[in-house]
């Protein structure tokens, strides 16, 4: 909890990516903009909006690719520096979940001023700030505005070469899936919401950026991959599954949680945004014994800067299943 008493997370009516608009809700919104034509464009786009990866991808000369991402969400924590870290290592996860190497970042900031001091605005900025020199990312100014509830996040704009990007559609029947961080914190999010309880273990799995991954992903050899975020895994991965033209087979006795999430799950710590994941992703889900209804909760938990999911193997990343060929459920969970 800040210094001043003022819990950030009371001014929000959900808690980081739990706050995305439901996955099923957004692929209806933007069906109809898949494919429009652009007249004369600079670059060519090689990875867009058809298969929902986590950004945008524009090939502008011979070897390079730009890559374009924006990511902003509600308070998470109460800690604003803590915060504004999480927020910045979650938007710089789309650039790395691409493969590529973010080099610019802008802020984005709704804040309530006449609620809110600003100098919680400030902690938030200086938090994302760190991460971003952290991640050598320059970060040049951005946009605010007066908003009853206080959002942030960044645009980030990075680079690749075009011939190794990481994309959702390019898994490959008979490959492992890697998971390079423990799921967990939207649960634990939620008790932290609830309670004021802090848990640093899952502020530093938030705040951890994904650039080591990323680039063990690509020296792999890799070519799919996606990050773990508001959809939860089941969502992500079924995402990944149906753009692939796979299916995909989980080992849920080897996925690696946070200390405390089954407990905060035992206690009823469930976000909405981790029930309407499970719902989205139930009718293509086949689960034996013992997985039970917890465990597919937990494997839907809405994360906030989530690890890589990649199709491959990831020094030092547990193997968590595999994909196989396209069968009646696009994901098996045993």
């Amino acid at each position: 909890m800040v210094a001043t008493g003022i819990r950030l997370t009371r001014y929000a009516h959900g808690g980081g990516c739990a706050c995305k608009i439901p996955a099923g809700e957004l692929e209806s919104v933007l069906a109809g903009l898949v494919g429009a034509a652009v007249t004369d464009p600079a670059g060519e786009l090689i990875v867009g909006l058809d298969d929902g990866d986590d950004a945008a991808v524009v090939r502008i000369q011979h070897g390079l690719a730009v890559i374009a991402t924006a990511d902003f969400f509600t308070p998470v924590v109460d800690d604003p520096y803590d915060w504004g870290r999480i927020a910045a290592a979650n938007a710089l996860s789309d650039v790395y979940a691409m493969g590529g190497r973010p080099v610019v970042a802008v802020n984005l900031l709704g804040w309530p001023r006449e609620v809110l001091p600003l100098e919680l605005a400030a902690e938030v900025l200086r938090g994302g700030r760190d991460v971003c020199a952290l991640a050598g990312c320059h970060l040049a100014g951005g946009h605010s505005v007066d908003d009853p509830e206080p959002k942030y996040g960044m645009a980030v704009t990075g680079v690749a070469d075009p011939r190794r990007i990481l994309r959702n559609d390019a898994g490959v029947a008979g490959t492992p899936l890697s998971l390079t961080k423990p799921l967990g914190v939207g649960v634990l999010n939620s008790r932290h919401k609830a309670t004021g309880e802090m848990f640093p273990h899952a502020v530093e799995t938030m705040t951890r950026l994904n650039s080591a991954a990323a680039a063990a992903a690509v020296a792999a050899g890799a070519r799919c991959a996606t990050d773990v975020t508001g959809f939860g895994l089941l969502g992500h991965l079924m995402k990944l599954a149906r753009a692939s033209g796979v299916s995909a087979v989980l080992d849920a006795a080897v996925i690696p949680y946070l200390d405390g999430a089954r407990q905060a799950l035992a206690e009823g710590y469930v976000s909405g945004g981790t029930r309407r994941n499970l719902d989205w992703v139930r009718p293509h889900v086949a689960a034996s014994a013992p997985v039970d209804e917890d465990e597919l909760l937990l494997l839907a938990d809405a994360q906030t800067s989530g690890g890589l999911l990649v199709a491959g193997e990831v020094p030092g990343a547990p193997v968590i299943g595999e994909l196989v060929p396209r069968n009646e459920h696009l994901i098996t969970v045993r």
